[in-house]
């Protein structure tokens, strides 16, 4: 369940009447989408209001007669689809820094530079979105983004989305620790057993390889193997 101090508020107004709720911001626009969240995660209080700020509670009656029924998971399903989902400033810029950070995320994992070949980092397009002024929508997910962020920013910083194979062999000693890692940075294409030793071909993006390598020595203490193949 969402807290109340990062709920926003889902408003109809309809045959002279409002009805409201607090909402999760994340669930709300999502369910708006379609994809319905339980009422127990979607609602900060199990109630639907005339005046939510006020903490006015609407009546059963009026929303019997106006919405056709006072079932609270078929108010909440009329107010979200008929209504609008209400932003304060300070959300609403929350929202924006926090979709930011996941389309930073995202480029930096999954892209290169393709003149350098070397992961774009995040400060980089960081500074590369700023430059460009990108406009970032609080009600739309950061992967729905991408590729309108991604030709914002191609005129200042090159960006190719690319992911690599590569061949790992971990000693047995480090195998059941390392196993975790594999499947955390990539796609594990095939795996196999060498007298212990772990021999895994997998997929991982472009721009985790530096990440990628760093963990699994740091866990093997530099006794892993890995060969990019091309």
């Amino acid at each position: 369940m969402v807290s109340l101090d990062k709920a926003i508020i889902a408003r109809l107004k309809t045959g002279g009447e409002t009805f409201e709720i607090y909402v999760d911001p994340d669930l709300a626009v999502e369910y708006k989408k379609g994809n319905k969240a339980p009422l127990g995660e979607l609602l900060a209080v199990q109630e639907v209001f005339r005046d939510a700020s006020a903490g006015k509670k609407a009546a059963e009656e009026n929303m019997k007669k106006v919405l056709g029924t006072s079932d609270l998971s078929e108010v909440v399903d009329r107010i979200i689809h008929k209504g609008e989902i209400h932003l304060t400033s300070e959300q609403r810029k929350a929202m924006i820094e926090e979709r930011r950070r996941q389309i930073v995320s995202i480029i930096a994992r999954n892209s290169i530079n393709p003149q350098t070949k070397a992961p774009n980092p995040p400060a980089r397009i960081e500074s590369a979105m700023e430059e460009a002024r990108v406009m970032i929508d609080p009600f739309k997910s950061a992967k729905e983004q991408i590729d309108a962020v991604v030709k914002e920013l191609r005129p200042i910083l090159p960006i190719k989305f690319e992911t690599i194979n590569v061949a790992v062999k971990i000693p047995a000693t480090y195998a059941g620790n390392s196993y975790r890692v594999l499947r955390e940075f990539g796609d594990v294409r095939k795996e196999e057993w060498d007298k212990g030793d772990l021999l895994s071909m997998l997929e991982i993006p472009a721009g985790v390889q530096d990440e990628f390598y760093s963990k699994l020595n740091s866990l093997t203490h530099g006794e892993v193997k890995i060969k990019v193949m091309r």
